[in-house]
């Protein structure tokens, strides 16, 4: 007992010396903001990934710390995004029934959701006369960070700025699609699930895993599957529109 703040104060002294602290308070911002959204039933607008954002940014602002200080230790992270994205192919081997029975309307969905998501983007950029690499950062919003910001620079795009809009996409479709499907009634998991993550994700499966866990592994399905019909269709839909 009177050891613990000596040992307290002795791994602050480390981690503060090392790029490894930047990784602890994300880390530790990520597992405050799941608590505070446990505390509330996960409420669509108590979003982990929104609140752990604004944690983050508040911790960098008040201490003066450098972007480029803040990613050498969390670029472990970024490392494991990778590995994250492919592990969601566990539940989905655990519900291939499901998702065999349903392979029509599901292959349906993609092209359809794929292509107004990369149009309707488009679109309603060029109708706000957005400057084009806005419009080109801008297509393959709905797609995973890694896919999106690789489809980003094969059109000539900012892939930073591409990760920018990729995240807001998830937050925000991730607080509103439980509403929107309760206010469609909508009530099949699958569908739901399908649709977070076609339009929002990784986000957006990650909270389809917070409500069910077969509507999370048709959201992995969906993000998996739209990254590779975006990375077809947004050159041909920008050729096209441009």
């Amino acid at each position: 007992m009177i050891q613990a703040p000596d040992s307290l104060f002795e791994l602050w002294v480390y981690l503060s010396a090392s790029p490894l602290l930047w990784l602890t308070v994300t880390l530790g911002a990520f597992l405050l903001a799941r608590r505070l959204a446990e505390l509330t039933g996960f409420h669509p607008l108590m979003n982990p990934v929104l609140l752990a954002i604004v944690f983050v940014v508040a911790i960098l602002q008040l201490s003066a710390t450098p972007y480029a200080t803040y990613f050498a230790g969390a670029q472990f992270i970024h490392f494991a995004l990778g590995p994250a994205t492919v592990a969601l192919g566990v539940p989905l081997y655990r519900n291939r029934r499901v998702v065999r029975e349903t392979l029509l309307p599901v292959l349906a969905a993609l092209f359809v959701g794929a292509l107004a998501g990369v149009v309707s983007t488009v679109a309603i950029a060029l109708l706000l006369h957005l400057p084009q690499p806005l419009v080109l950062a801008l297509a393959p919003k709905s797609v995973t960070a890694g896919i999106a910001m690789g489809i980003s620079q094969g059109l000539g795009a900012d892939p930073t700025l591409t990760a920018v809009f990729v995240i807001a996409t998830g937050v925000i479709g991730a607080i509103l699609v439980t509403p929107l499907m309760n206010a469609l009634r909508i009530r099949d998991y699958a569908a739901r699930g399908f649709a977070a993550g076609l339009a929002s994700h990784g986000i957006g499966t990650a909270r389809a895993f917070q409500v069910d866990n077969v509507a999370g592994a048709f959201a992995g399905l969906a993000m998996a599957l739209n990254g590779l019909v975006t990375a077809i269709v947004a050159p041909l839909v920008l050729g096209w529109l441009l």
